[in-house]
């Protein structure tokens, strides 16, 4: 039988404050604590080099590695992404800086294993807007889109090999492909050649991916993206 009235002490409970006293309180942060980045919406055309060429079952830990070297810095995604694909290329998170960001060739099962969110952070991070590959795993595909990264899929897997890295790709109408098209073509520009690939994307994941995220796409849907762009990240609570 239900008690009538539930004894219960709410006096270390702090009530939130006004939402304009609210604005003003900053959180402090230790210093490996950094912000969440802002992701920026998918350009209309893109032009990058392909930074790196995978072959398969390239894993969530391939890509950003755990352990007590790397997972300490799971709050600083400026610092974690050093460690991205490290275990491919120790240059790759440097090459990314130096170019600007890119697009990333893989094989199939791209993205297998664990579904850390980081191995899609991180890269984007380093300005990774494509991933290109015969097949993703699931949930590693699912967090791409939710980061803003458009992973597409090789109409022709015969095409795969000849797709190599350092190879500028190019993508004209890349917005309205991904809004309208469940096919792009990306051409090489050192040779002329065109690779057809797939744009498999629902509805709402065209949405996530045109916005530079989920995170960006619930903003824009609430009606606070220029609010939150103005802020840089800055993320304001309680102390």
């Amino acid at each position: 039988m239900e008690p009538k009235r539930y004894r219960h002490n709410d006096s270390i409970i702090l009530k939130p404050l006004p939402p304009e006293e609210r604005a003003e309180v900053e959180v402090v942060r230790g210093p490996n604590i950094v912000p969440f980045p802002l992701f920026d919406p998918l350009p209309e055309s893109y032009e990058a080099k392909v930074l790196i060429k995978l072959g398969d079952n390239v894993s969530t830990d391939d890509i950003l590695p755990a352990g007590n070297r790397v997972l300490p810095f799971r709050s600083n995604i400026p610092r974690i992404s050093d460690f991205v694909l490290e275990r491919m290329d120790r240059r790759f998170s440097q090459r990314c800086r130096e170019s600007g960001g890119g697009i990333i060739a893989a094989g199939d099962n791209y993205g297998q294993g664990s579904s850390r969110e980081h191995a899609a952070i991180a890269p984007r991070y380093l300005g990774i807007r494509i991933k290109a590959a015969k097949s993703f795993a699931r949930i590693h595909r699912a967090n791409l889109i939710n980061f803003g990264v458009l992973p597409l899929v090789f109409a022709d897997p015969s095409d795969y090999p000849a797709l190599e890295q350092g190879q500028t790709l190019a993508f004209t109408d890349l917005r309205k492909a991904v809004e309208t098209s469940d096919e792009i073509v990306g051409v090489v520009k050192e040779s002329g050649r065109g690779f057809r690939l797939l744009v498999s994307l629902s509805t709402r994941e065209r949405e996530s991916v045109l916005e530079g995220g989920l995170l960006n796409r619930i903003r824009k849907e609430r009606g606070c993206a220029g609010r939150a762009r103005g802020r840089t990240g800055e993320n304001r609570n309680r102390r």
